[in-house]
């Protein structure tokens, strides 16, 4: 499949995890790709990595801009770093709530903000922002990072609405559990990591943890000229969370 051929995508967190699988997912299917992260080393080719904070708009704006310049343009964003969090509303101070809402929600705009004249220029502009079935479904000890996800759903559709005349289709995945090494590092603290892992595959009625991969064929879709009728939808990759009930065996 060469369906992105001659288009340049730009995929923040794109040096791990689901960042990573959708930036190879969509280098393999002929588009030209960049990486914006903390830490971009190490990208396999053909990928291009650069360093950025969306935490701070100066390092946002130049990243964008290099990126952009390297590729000769933009036609898909996926603004995909975030940060998670545990607790209930009593746990968390203050200024990791406005920390882990300056990366999730913030950091969202800020590159959103920078890429949108380079998107204009482009005849096939998508954007697609990783989500969480967190904004969908109450979880629990998860208070801070479900708020901030709930916050990027709405936010994809208020961007969808304002873009959606200049040609440009926002959309949302709203991943389950992912199996990738953040979740890994998650359990790590849990006095049984092996038992949190069993009942994180457990309350997906699949029975197992949703892959990056899956999460990245996802995002593909919604950025690929297939998907050119869709703007302002949240597709759920969730192994059945969001919908399912099903009988306790």
């Amino acid at each position: 499949m060469n369906d992105f051929a001659g288009l340049r995508a730009l995929v923040t967190g794109g040096a791990s995890g689901i960042g990573l699988a959708t930036a190879r997912l969509l280098a393999a299917r002929g588009a030209r790709v960049a990486c914006l992260d903390l830490k971009p080393d190490g990208l396999p080719e053909p990928l291009l990595g650069f360093g950025s904070d969306v935490r701070d708009d100066t390092s946002v704006r130049a990243g964008v801009a290099t990126a952009a310049d390297a590729l000769g343009g933009l036609d898909v964003l996926v603004n995909n770093a975030g940060i998670g969090a545990q607790g209930t509303v009593e746990t968390n101070p203050d200024d990791e709530w406005l920390r882990v809402f300056d990366v999730n929600v913030v950091g969202i705009v800020r590159v959103t903000r920078a890429a949108l004249p380079h998107l204009r220029a482009s005849d096939h502009a998508a954007i697609v922002n990783t989500c969480s079935i967190a904004a969908t479904a109450g979880l629990p000890a998860r208070a801070l990072y479900s708020a901030s996800k709930g916050a990027v759903q709405s936010l994809t559709l208020a961007m969808a609405a304002d873009h959606v005349r200049e040609g440009i289709r926002v959309n949302c995945v709203n991943p389950g559990t992912v199996d990738t090494p953040w979740v890994r590092r998650l359990l790590d603290p849990a006095a049984d990591p092996a038992a949190e892992l069993a009942a994180l595959r457990a309350r997906q009625p699949t029975g197992r943890l949703v892959s990056a991969e899956e999460v990245a064929a996802a995002i593909a879709y919604l950025a690929s000229p297939a998907a050119a009728a869709t703007t302002g939808t949240a597709l759920a990759v969730d192994g059945g969370m969001q919908g399912l009930r099903l009988r306790q065996p």
